[in-house]
């Protein structure tokens, strides 16, 4: 496992003191669901959560996270309205959390807003929905989300919906619907970001041949480094780039050590074998937990979340690529990420591959407010010459 030299860090410390690094993905919301409720007496987010959750203010400083799209989740196999009632509470979570503690957080809604909030000392806070489950087939819920705060939607989650294919389910669709295409549409008219993380291939390509203004990836990493589905093909990677795109690469073990992944496609049909369906990870999680005592699962390293940032570099560009380490949103992380602090380490590993301040400063932050202020700018135009749309999945899917 590669060293860090204590004057990367040091210097990957004061860079991003001056510029944003903000991570696509971080699931303290359903933690705090999960674990309390959303009582935030009980879950003191100031007072510090170690050994409860990966994520507090003190550690999130540690990390130097500059901003942090608040993931929103809900199941993908909720039935459609209680999804929709769910996210909105998760909504409630991120605001009631960011009202809670100003002097830490500051909501940011725009580009400007994130920077805004960034100067002031403050972590810019967005709101992300993490799966189409959460519109219930509604573009007036999708328009009503944005109101709220999201700023991006991941067009699915483990299970496909009623308009788009999942990477982790049996695709129906082809990838999208003509109302899972209306969707993008009218998230482009919205200056929503659409977010390819969870869904198939086939989903990524039709997503990007709709989509007018870039589209991210939240947290996924290269599938030529790790063969999982939930992972980027290199042609996306290619189309990702022309289209002005970025991919927020992740942390998560099984997708991005191959030996992790091999361990988590075990567990996986185990689980099947005993009855449990892999991608409801209410279920799945506990299981795997138990499965690992006699199966141990091999330990991620920092080399290993390395390896992607440098291959999407290579096929996408340093101007597409971002972080998303999905904190909370997994049981376990690579050995030296095991929570917030952990980000300069990786950043400290990429300079002493050579990355240059500028390299760093575009990957932390500065590629994804780009994308951010392109889909702004796609969706001011897009005002001007249509409405919102009045399209339902019937008349579209009949």
């Amino acid at each position: 496992m590669a060293t860090t030299d204590t004057t990367s860090l040091d210097r990957v410390i004061a860079l991003l003191h001056e510029h944003p690094l903000i991570d696509g993905h971080n699931d303290l919301p359903y933690a705090a669901r999960d674990l309390v409720g959303y009582d935030f007496d009980e879950l003191d987010l100031a007072a510090g959560t170690a050994g409860r959750t990966h994520t507090d203010i003190e550690r999130l400083r540690a990390g130097c996270v500059g901003g942090q799209f608040w993931s929103v989740y809900v199941p993908s196999n909720l039935p459609g309205s209680q999804a929709v009632t769910q996210t909105l509470e998760q909504i409630d979570a991120v605001h009631q959390m960011i009202g809670r503690w100003p002097e830490a957080f500051g909501l940011a809604r725009t580009a400007d807003e994130v920077e805004s909030v960034f100067r002031s000392g403050r972590i810019a806070s967005l709101l992300g929905a993490e799966g189409g489950q959460s519109i219930d087939s509604s573009l007036a819920a999708l328009r009503m989300l944005y109101v709220l705060g999201v700023r991006y939607m991941t067009l699915t989650h483990n299970d496909n919906n009623p308009w788009a294919d999942s990477a982790t389910d049996e695709p129906v669709h082809g990838g999208l619907t003509r109302f899972g295409v209306e969707v993008v549409r009218e998230m482009n008219r919205l200056g929503m970001l659409v977010d390819l993380s969870h869904v198939s291939a086939d989903t990524m390509r039709a997503a990007l041949a709709t989509s007018e203004a870039p589209v991210i990836f939240s947290h996924s990493s290269a599938r030529a480094v790790c063969d999982t589905p939930r992972n980027a093909p290199d042609d996306v990677l290619e189309t990702l780039r022309d289209r002005n795109g970025v991919i927020m690469s992740t942390f998560v073990p099984g997708f991005v050590s191959p030996a992790a992944a091999r361990w988590r496609a075990d567990a996986q049909d185990a689980a099947r074998e005993a009855g449990i369906t892999p991608t409801d990870l209410a279920a799945f999680q506990p299981f795997a937990k138990q499965w690992a005592a006699d199966h141990p699962e091999p330990v991620a390293t920092i080399d290993d979340v390395v390896a992607h940032f440098v291959h999407i570099r290579e096929v996408a560009g340093i101007d597409h690529l971002g972080v998303g380490g999905d904190y909370d949103g997994v049981p376990g992380l690579p050995a030296g990420l095991e929570d917030v602090t952990g980000y300069p380490k990786v950043f400290a590993a990429l300079a002493d591959l050579g990355w240059s301040d500028a390299d760093l400063v575009k990957v932390a932050g500065g590629n994804v407010l780009r994308v951010l202020r392109d889909a702004e700018a796609v969706a001011r135009d897009l005002q001007t010459t249509r409405g919102p749309s009045v399209a339902t999945i019937e008349q579209l899917d009949g």
